[in-house]
């Protein structure tokens, strides 16, 4: 099957271990993969696909924690998690929707998948060993994800805006990340 129509199969899946492991076989398998950059692939409905929890709600809604208790550093954690999470779905995005990029795009944007992959399912793991709570234990925002429904249309925006500020920002510049 062609790169673009498995990554948005992989954007449909709603089990996130399940995504973080399909997406990273699939980069292991990019060398067999064919590539048809010019096909008009058309947008199903309910993208991307998501566990029934974490509960998305206004990020004014979120409950706030101080990251120096250990439900502060579980609700922390949970938080860059879900960023992880909505990555994979951004990468997985990117590679589907834009037709006719360079192949070194779509090549790059798989890595990209497959690394926030992994991420996702190391913090998954550390937050259901050492604090005991499984992703989807606390509300999230969707705030990457309506970004992205913002930008579907225009690949340098969506690149501008999306993985380069709202997800960097989400991840480098909070206050609690930085104190923790």
């Amino acid at each position: 099957m062609d790169l673009r129509r498995r990554a948005l199969a992989l954007l449909l899946l709603n089990d996130p271990l399940e995504k973080a492991a399909a997406t990273r076989t699939l980069f292991d398998a990019i060398a067999s993969l064919s590539l048809d950059a010019a096909a008009v692939i058309d947008e199903p409905p309910a993208l991307p696909g998501r566990p029934p929890r974490p509960r998305l709600v206004p990020h004014t809604e979120l409950a706030r924690r101080s990251p120096f208790t250990r439900e502060g550093r579980a609700a922390l954690l949970h938080s860059v998690a879900h960023i992880e999470f909505n990555a994979v779905n951004l990468a997985l995005d990117a590679i589907w929707r834009f037709a006719e990029m360079p192949p070194a795009y779509y090549r790059d944007w798989l890595g990209m998948a497959a690394e926030e992959a992994l991420h996702f399912t190391l913090l998954r793991e550390h937050l259901r060993q050492s604090l005991g709570v499984d992703y989807g234990g606390f509300d999230a925002h969707d705030g990457l994800w309506t970004m992205v429904e913002r930008t579907k249309h225009d690949v340098v925006a969506r690149m501008a805006l999306v993985p380069r500020t709202l997800e960097a920002r989400g991840l480098d510049a909070a206050p609690p990340m930085q104190a923790y």
